[in-house]
């Protein structure tokens, strides 16, 4: 296909992508997979594929922006990154340097107020990298319209224990009781960094494994989970289109089976009579979202001649 046709394919797909999209998620992350895929394919080296994939990174911030995304999650160097190669490491080390100092100095990061965090073992990364988060973090600190997190030294189960060891401690030494244990003390204490649970991770580069990324936030909270096969410097916005689709369709199926359990569990408990079924309908409606009341409320509307 000649490009300049295929770029006009594109782009009606594009428009026809975002009008499907009706709202999206709060909160997306992203595995940045296939840089170093991209960058051998081309026979370039390893330091050539991050530098593209770091381009896509500055890209997606624009589109959540855009799409109303409040807060986006990048998993830029994980637990397990510390067993690439050295050099392959240092230039990984260089560019997130890089480019935490860039975003901290760009004027749209400013206009739109976005506010940038790091989240894992920071203090295990070389000083510069430390010096640059902090600079990011301070010029950031007061905005709060857009949260940009970047997962740095980050392992999923290196954060839950943290936060397990730490409880345990508290209790030990008497400033918690072990009553008072409960899912939001634990939150408290991941990686001291608040953060809202993910509504939506995708992952770049065909691997179907999310990689012990946000187990708290994402896999707790049953987050959609959206696979594709291009590299991360291929990902495009078409790409991102159809991965908010899928969080949307998500959504939709979640909200028709919690009406239909609903029908079912009014059914169960109120019998026959309409008057009944009603109370316990409006004591649903703060665990349903607004249309699953009202198509349950014109679900068990009658329709075969019961009276009142």
């Amino acid at each position: 296909m000649d490009a300049r046709i295929r770029r006009l394919v594109e782009r009606a797909y594009e428009r026809l992508l975002r009008r499907d999209i009706d709202g999206g998620p709060d909160h997306v992350a992203i595995i940045q997979d296939g840089n170093r895929r991209y960058a051998r394919e081309r026979g370039d080296g390893a330091a050539d594929g991050h530098r593209e994939g770091a381009r896509t990174t500055e890209q997606v911030l624009r589109w959540c922006q855009d799409l109303g995304v409040e807060e986006l999650t990048l998993y830029a160097f994980s637990t397990e990154n510390f067993e690439r190669p050295p050099d392959e490491r240092e230039h990984l080390f260089d560019l997130i340097e890089s480019k935490l100092r860039s975003f901290a100095e760009k004027a749209e990061i400013h206009e739109n107020e976005v506010c940038i965090r790091a989240l894992g073992e920071v203090d295990r990364l070389p000083e510069r990298v430390q010096e640059a988060v902090a600079y990011a973090e301070r010029r950031t600190e007061a905005y709060d319209r857009f949260r940009l997190n970047v997962a740095l030294a980050y392992g999923g189960r290196a954060e839950l224990l943290g936060a397990a060891r730490d409880t345990l401690e508290a209790v030990a030494d008497g400033r918690l009781a072990p009553d008072d244990v409960d899912a939001a003390e634990i939150e408290r204490r991941l990686y001291a960094r608040p953060v809202r649970d993910v509504d939506l991770i995708v992952r770049t580069g065909g691997d179907e494994r999310t990689s012990n990324f946000l187990p708290w936030h994402a896999n707790g909270n049953e987050a959609a989970v959206f696979f594709c096969a291009p590299y991360w410097p291929e990902f495009s916005k078409i790409d991102f289109l159809r991965a908010i689709r899928t969080y949307e369709s998500r959504e939709a199926s979640w909200r028709h089976t919690r009406r239909d359990r609903a029908v079912a569990l009014v059914r169960a408990v109120a019998g026959s009579s309409l008057v009944e079924t009603r109370e316990v309908v409006g004591r649903l409606r703060e665990q349903l979202p607004h249309v699953g009341t009202d198509e349950l409320t014109a679900d068990l509307d009658p329709k075969d001649g019961t009276t009142e």
